[in-house]
């Protein structure tokens, strides 16, 4: 389910952005990207991304990453690594399969990255899960 027909693209605020790989969506609790069909996640992609949204990495924001794998491609699983060393702006991460080989892609993934990050089977389960943490939660 792409995140605009989903019941919570009418209940958070929510700014889409286009690139030519796919759409981020950015809100104050987590960024969303639904990336094109066949792209290769590399470092000039994940450099675009962190060019947009360097003023939120920069004034130290806390948020989630979604990724909402509608579409097959493939992605350098260091990617995470290099960006976790580099900036402290994702508090977790949640990787939406549709598919078993993107379930399998995403438990490697998850050997890379040094935080919480969930593999969830639909776009509301990985949405409830980021609303819900502990972090976002406190009063």
């Amino acid at each position: 389910m792409r995140f605009e027909y989903c019941k919570y693209s009418k209940l958070i605020a929510y700014e889409k952005i286009e690139f030519s790989f796919g759409v981020i969506y950015a809100t104050k609790y987590f960024l969303l990207s639904e990336l094109n069909e066949g792209i290769h996640v590399n470092y000039d992609i994940a450099g675009q991304i962190v060019s947009r949204f360097s003023e939120y990495i920069d004034k130290g924001a806390k948020v989630c990453y979604i990724s909402n794998r509608l579409n097959s491609y493939s992605i350098e699983p260091q990617i995470w690594t290099e960006f976790n060393n580099e900036y402290d702006t994702f508090i977790a991460s949640a990787i939406v399969s549709y598919t078993n080989l993107s379930y399998l892609n995403a438990s490697l993934e998850k050997q890379f990255f040094n935080k919480s990050l969930k593999r969830c089977k639909s776009l509301v389960e990985a949405i409830e899960w980021v609303m819900n943490l502990e972090e976002f939660n406190q009063n």
